[in-house]
């Protein structure tokens, strides 16, 4: 029996707090986009250095939760293709092949599915997919909390046309021993939505 280790890469904020990246509440990890992207290459430098073979773009924080209404806005989309663009920089550095995975985030705040609006969510996810699409290999659906809103990346590529390979992430709730999400909904149900929704791989935090 054979088996195939994939090497994901870490914690954007928390690398770019280490080497020292503008960083601060709410922007969070959006921040070093605005004020130090260069330091975002380093970041996602460091972790191809260290073996990573998927990296993703520094656009988690890239919603109108951190950024407020008023700069998503008006600057959602641009940081969104400018994550992309660092992303890609980086990985071509490198002289093995490592893949760049669009960062989907949580749009309403991570770890809070109460809050997602299936309405208001193409508002925000859309520029999103829109700016990191030309610079990435494949997608991420990051932490998400229920099943709604696995459904909502997948709706939002779909808006798009596009066909690129799917992971889905979900978050388990704080006792991970109920096999359920933050949600309630019961793992295997959204393991199960998310294939029959197109995702190869599904992740959990």
């Amino acid at each position: 029996m054979s088996s195939t280790v994939t090497l994901l890469d870490g914690g954007m904020g928390r690398e770019l707090l280490r080497i020292g990246a503008p960083f601060r509440q709410p922007e969070w990890s959006a921040l070093a986009l605005i004020e130090g992207p260069e330091q975002v290459v380093q970041a996602h430098t460091n972790f191809v250095r260290a073996g990573a073979e998927v990296i993703t773009p520094n656009s988690y924080a890239v919603v109108p939760f951190h950024l407020g209404e008023a700069r998503f806005a008006s600057s959602g989309h641009a940081l969104a293709a400018l994550a992309g663009k660092l992303a890609r920089e980086a990985a071509q550095v490198s002289a093995r092949g490592v893949t760049v995975a669009g960062s989907l985030p949580p749009l309403f705040g991570s770890y809070r599915p109460d809050l997602f609006d299936a309405v208001d969510a193409p508002r925000i996810i859309d520029p999103l997919v829109a700016g990191l699409a030309a610079h990435v290999d494949m997608w991420l659906g990051e932490t998400r909390g229920a099943i709604a809103e696995a459904e909502a990346v997948r709706a939002a590529l779909d808006r798009a046309g596009s066909d690129l390979e799917l992971w889905i992430s979900y978050a388990l709730d704080d006792d991970g021993s109920t096999g359920r999400l933050r949600s309630g909904e019961a793992a295997g149900d959204a393991v199960a939505r998310a294939i029959d929704r197109g995702a190869t791989t599904v992740l959990f935090n």
